[in-house]
């Protein structure tokens, strides 16, 4: 089978079982209550769970030196270590005893390094795999499993530990809710593990064939919208509880092993091109230059598709390729105003999308609802069409266009929860979902394109930084407001929780849209030249 297409599929699986740290408002309010600490605490737990991502760098540096499949096993075995750790803890295999706060914190900062590995290894495969034109489909197709991770991880628990409500109890038995926060770390602790396993053989970064790339892709975006639909349906099942989550399982199991046949297409296709079709092959990408033959049955055929090899960038007819205005290394890109627009960007949209995440639990528990693993999982699944949205939207608009596009919406979903009704929270869950997950995945492709490929997986993990950074101080500053509507017991019950987060966190997306604006405006120049080069 093609490589490049196993590699893809390989990217799609990890990314659909590495967001284990969106399950951390599922087991949330259950810790909470296990180690008796207050709701500053736990948002430092929040914190932790985004502070792995201060240190994702080293698994950019390991990739320039280390197998990429010797990286995808490494961020495995962290994650196993961390969440398996904690499980055994909570689940009483060790004695509560040893159980300490500062051991759980740094065992969820260890957790959310993982995920890091994983997600780099993920990025640096597509990234070397695909042209510059097919990437941000892949990108965008690959990312938006990640938007399903909770989704995921919700049906399967919803299987092993059931919810069970009642009218007269709408809260959750707590030994109940014990067993499912159990079951929500075990799992983030060895399926990612089992699945980096199966996947290490696939994890390569090369160039392969191009062949039918285009018809190929029209097949598995076909096979991620379907997924995704039924994600959404399986969350609106959740929500009802009219569906058995045995059902979802195995549907899911079935949409995730569908991409396989892409493989199997080009591998079929690929020996019909060795009976005498002709085939564009791409080789030696790395330092801007790019040599191309057509190939045929007979040898050299008159290169017919020669316009195709400007889908790797914007350049001249002398082969040279551009993607991204230079290749530069951290301590230049730190120096630069772009950066920082970005980073800021970044850190009022796509993070404090995820810091709502985070504490959906509390939120949820404030207004008197149980639904917080239903809510998640519907995040999650609207996070998966957010994740695929920028592969539509990057034929129509420039990357930094699209990000203002989808913080104005988002900017709206934070005023609207100061709405009481259910509905609100959840169309507001939703529009933030979408968003974050959108704007998550054009990052991949905004960072090569402002500051190469060279050097990604270091300056794409020090973008990211941004995220503990908002979880700690937006989410720090949520659970100050939450305290201080509090009872005196650590609970607050009510709108007035969080209404003047909301009022914030909606002020800072807004400045964040203009700060969009702004980096967009300084780019226009970069993009209109590459769209012209494109066409040429």
């Amino acid at each position: 089978m093609p490589s490049r297409w196993l590699s893809l599929v390989a990217a799609i699986w990890l990314q659909s079982i590495s967001g284990t740290n969106t399950n951390f408002p599922a087991y949330s309010s259950h810790l909470k209550q296990v180690m008796s600490i207050s709701q500053v605490q736990l948002s430092n737990l929040a914190f932790a769970n985004d502070a792995g991502k201060l240190f994702g760098w080293l698994s950019g540096i390991a990739a320039l030196y280390l197998p990429l499949w010797v990286v995808l096993l490494m961020g495995a075995f962290l994650g196993l270590l961390s969440y398996g750790l904690q499980y055994l803890f909570l689940s009483g295999q060790i004695p509560t005893a040893e159980l300490s706060y500062p051991l759980i914190f740094f065992l969820t900062v260890l957790a959310g390094n993982s995920i890091c590995w994983l997600n780099t290894v993920c990025y640096i495969v597509i990234i070397g795999c695909f042209p510059s034109r097919s990437r941000q489909v892949a990108v965008g197709i690959s990312t938006s499993y990640q938007g399903l991770s909770a989704n995921i991880f919700t049906d399967i628990v919803d299987v092993v530990a059931p919810a069970r409500t009642s009218a007269a109890s709408p809260q959750m038995p707590s030994p109940m809710a014990g067993r499912r926060a159990n079951t929500y770390l075990l799992l983030n602790s060895i399926l990612p593990a089992i699945v980096s396993a199966v996947t290490a053989p696939f994890v390569k970064n090369k160039i392969a064939r191009c062949e039918g790339a285009s018809g190929l892709f029209r097949v598995l975006f076909a096979i991620t919208i379907a997924t995704g639909i039924f994600g959404v349906i399986s969350s609106l099942g959740t929500i009802s509880t009219g569906i058995s989550p045995v059902y979802d399982v195995v549907g899911m199991g079935l949409l995730l092993l569908a991409p396989l046949i892409i493989p199997l297409t080009a591998t079929i296709k690929g020996s019909w091109l060795g009976r005498g079709e002709s085939a564009l092959v791409i080789m030696n990408e790395g330092d801007g230059q790019v040599q191309r033959k057509q190939l045929a049955a007979g040898g050299l055929a008159p290169a017919a598709h020669d316009q195709a090899v400007l889908e790797s960038g914007y350049g001249d007819h002398s082969g040279n390729i551009s993607t991204a205005r230079e290749d530069v290394g951290v301590k230049l890109m730190l120096r630069r105003m772009d950066f920082w627009l970005y980073f800021f960007m970044y850190l009022l949209g796509a993070t404090l999308g995820l810091v709502y995440v985070n504490n959906l639990g509390q939120i949820t528990e404030s207004r008197g609802s149980s639904r917080t693993s239903s809510l998640v999982s519907l995040s999650s699944a609207f996070s998966f069409f957010g994740r695929l949205l920028p592969s539509l939207l990057d034929y129509l608009f420039y990357r930094p266009a699209c990000v203002v596009a989808l913080m104005a919406p988002m900017t709206g979903s934070f005023f609207l929860l100061l709405n009481p009704s259910n509905l609100c929270l959840y169309i507001s869950t939703a529009v933030i979902g979408v968003c974050t997950g959108a704007i998550t995945s054009i990052s991949v492709s905004l960072t090569t394109e402002l500051f190469g490929k060279k050097n990604f997986g270091v300056n794409h993990n020090v973008l990211v930084a941004n995220i503990p950074i908002g979880s700690f101080v937006f989410g720090y500053l949520a659970a100050v407001l939450y305290r201080r509507e509090g009872n005196g017991d650590g609970k607050c019950i009510g709108m007035e929780c969080y209404r003047n987060t909301f009022i914030i966190w909606g002020s800072l997306c807004f400045l964040g849209t203009n700060l969009a604006l702004l980096l967009y405006a300084r780019s226009r120049s970069f993009y209109s030249q590459r769209s012209t080069g494109q066409q040429q």
